[in-house]
């Protein structure tokens, strides 16, 4: 079995090695290669592609289950190596059913400046320019990561999605382009051990050496997130994943959008509260309520989703925080624009940072359903780590942002 290298010590995030792999043209490059190609030709191969994913995303089910790794499961490894979901005892219902604007209280009045869009920016929320501090002087995270040291940034205002992208909002655009994935040219994915489907786990050839929970699964891609035979049709509200950092510049392109800077990612994660820990404050569980999608139980092996998830969660799952934006902490990783650097921002201007000019990996945001306090904790709104650019998980998704 081939071991592969993490990007970061705790395997929070898992890299693709363009150099140890034939990497396949992406589809701005096939087309550039075959220019000549009738308009029909392009027609016919986009519809194609279209007709497959919405046929995958449509009938075929998930091997794990019918949604998925999802809500109200526990997720065990038994001790041949498979593994199997037992429903938890939790009763979600009141979570679902909570009051937003009772979370959204504690950000006081600032709140209220930041606009819901309609229009050609339906779905994402205008936020005024401003100053606030970003980043951390805790010693919570790891020092490579570079949270510190807490600093005053300017923003212009801009817009960002409530939301992250979700597989319906990808599906339309693969529907309207033909637009094939990195996971798909490369033809596998990283996925997490234990949503590996018993018929396919021997078929693994290679997981991370610095993290043996991330398998490699040929054939796992943002419409099949656990390898062939399982899909997406329960899941069409759940963020997209198997999306790398170029599927995302493709996508906010088509939308007419963009991806977010860090500073401003953080600037509207922290809702309004200034200094704080988490998107909603200093203590995780306030009145013993789960505000985020996280890791609960014993890391890797035994995930109690005391939280009623396993897997991702609907974008709009939990009540949004003081700005209205939903799932600033756990649920996935979101991809930023900037490059990657530990102390870049120690020495740059402080108005609009848009981090180093280049670099090897792309800077992530927000944590995800795998994020826990032994091996991760990240899920800190000061929290950051990175990928290379073309690599996907099945953690990993992303927001929009958008100029005023």
């Amino acid at each position: 079995m081939i071991m592969i290298h993490s990007t970061c010590g705790c395997g929070c995030s898992v890299s693709r090695s363009a150099s140890s792999l034939e990497r396949q043209r992406l589809p701005e490059e096939a087309a550039s290669a075959s220019a000549g190609g009738s308009t029909d030709q392009q027609d016919g191969a986009a519809e194609a592609a279209a007709e497959r994913a919405e046929r995958e995303a449509g009938a075929l089910q998930p091997a794990v289950s019918a949604a998925g790794p999802g809500r109200g499961k526990a997720v065990e490894a038994d001790r041949a190596g498979g593994s199997r979901m037992a429903l938890t005892a939790r009763d979600t219902a009141a979570q679902a059913s909570a009051e937003p604007s009772a979370w959204r209280s504690a950000a006081g009045a600032e709140a209220d400046t930041a606009e819901t869009e309609s229009g050609s920016h339906a779905g994402m929320i205008r936020l005024p320019g401003g100053t606030f501090r970003m980043g951390t002087d805790d010693r919570e995270g790891f020092p490579q990561d570079g949270e510190g040291p807490s600093r005053l940034v300017t923003l212009d205002s801009f817009y960002l999605d409530a939301c992250a992208v979700t597989n319906e909002q990808f599906l339309a655009f693969v529907r309207d382009t033909g637009y094939k994935t990195e996971a798909e040219l490369y033809g596998w994915s990283f996925v997490f051990h234990l949503f590996v489907p018993e018929r396919l786990r021997s078929s693994v050839d290679a997981v991370v050496q610095s993290a043996p929970w991330w398998w490699k699964v040929d054939g796992a891609s943002w419409h099949a997130p656990e390898g062939p035979g399982t899909g997406i049709g329960e899941r069409m509200d759940h963020p997209v994943v198997h999306v790398s950092w170029n599927d995302a510049q493709a996508y906010a392109r088509w939308a007419g959008k963009r991806l977010p800077t860090e500073a401003e990612w953080e600037y509207a994660a922290r809702g309004g509260l200034e200094g704080r820990r988490y998107a909603w404050g200093d203590t995780l569980l306030p009145d013993g309520q789960h505000r985020c999608n996280i890791w609960q139980g014993t890391f890797p092996q035994v995930n109690e989703a005391l939280d009623g998830y396993a897997g991702t969660a609907p974008a709009r799952s939990f009540p949004p925080n003081g700005f209205g934006f939903y799932h600033m902490a756990g649920n996935v990783w979101e991809w930023c624009a900037d490059w990657f650097s530990p102390a870049y921002h120690r020495t740059t201007p402080s108005l609009n940072p848009a981090g180093p000019p280049q670099g090897q990996t792309k800077t992530l945001k927000g944590g995800s359903y795998l994020c826990h306090s032994s091996y991760c904790n990240r899920y800190r709104v000061a929290a950051r780590t990175s990928n290379t650019p073309d690599s996907s998980t099945g953690h990993m998704g992303f927001r929009c942002a958008a100029d005023v």
